[in-house]
């Protein structure tokens, strides 16, 4: 345990490309946000797999005769917005209740927001922007049923992507605000240089070597969030 190991994105040991970051959820987060974390976490795995199914969709919507645009736009989209959204805007979460760090706080509400109105947009279906929306799906079915129904799931999978998207944003916000969270936290970070000093935010950490996979002990400062409750 002195030395953690990167162990994300669990990649095979015979590649040459080895893990970027370290991610154990019972070991660094606090027992009380484990839930939303994970919760987090699939919902980022959810987005991810919508956009796989999207370019199924995108193809499908070529076949029958569909802009060639859309298949190389859905393309796109899956190859950039799948692993951004993990370092964007999830891992400013994950190491925002690991460290209680507000800027990291900040950096995901910005970046998750934006987020939100890309999935919104993504749900509409607007033509020529590779994604398999309402728009798209129910304009398609009088051109060709088959590639309609095809492009439907994706509709449906975005719709459900972007509610809940909407839901942590909010859930998420109130739990921050509710433990003492502010922008004025978030500038002090900043101006100080806290917020990329691991060794001061995470020094709690350094008894692990010593006692074992447990969680680290936090300073008296830290805000107590309040408890997830059911959402």
């Amino acid at each position: 345990m002195t030395e953690r190991v990167n162990n994300f994105p669990p990649l095979p040991k015979f590649l040459r490309i080895k893990p970027c970051f370290y991610q154990n959820v019972d070991e660094e987060i606090p027992q009380p946000h484990q839930q939303i974390v994970r919760r987090v976490y699939k919902l980022w795995m959810l987005y991810s797999i919508t956009l796989c199914v999207n370019l199924v969709s995108c193809i499908a919507w070529v076949a029958g005769g569909g802009s060639a645009v859309n298949l190389g736009l859905g393309l796109l989209w899956l190859v950039l917005f799948s692993p951004c959204g993990y370092t964007c805007w999830f891992r400013p979460l994950y190491k925002a209740f690991r460290a209680d760090s507000s800027f990291n706080f900040m950096a995901f509400f910005f970046i998750f927001f934006l987020q939100c109105v890309l999935a919104f947009i993504q749900t509409l279906g607007i033509n020529n922007w590779g994604a398999c929306g309402w728009i798209a799906t129910v304009m398609f079915f009088s051109t060709n049923v088959g590639s309609g129904v095809v492009m439907l799931f994706s509709a449906l999978l975005f719709t459900v992507v972007t509610v809940l998207m909407g839901l942590v944003l909010i859930r998420i916000h109130r739990l921050y605000r509710g433990g003492g969270g502010s922008l004025q936290r978030a500038q002090e970070e900043w101006s100080t240089g806290v917020w990329k000093n691991a060794p001061v935010r995470e020094a709690g950490f350094n008894a692990i070597a010593e006692t074992g996979p447990s969680l680290p002990q936090y300073p008296a400062s830290v805000p107590s969030y309040p408890e997830n409750r059911p959402w």
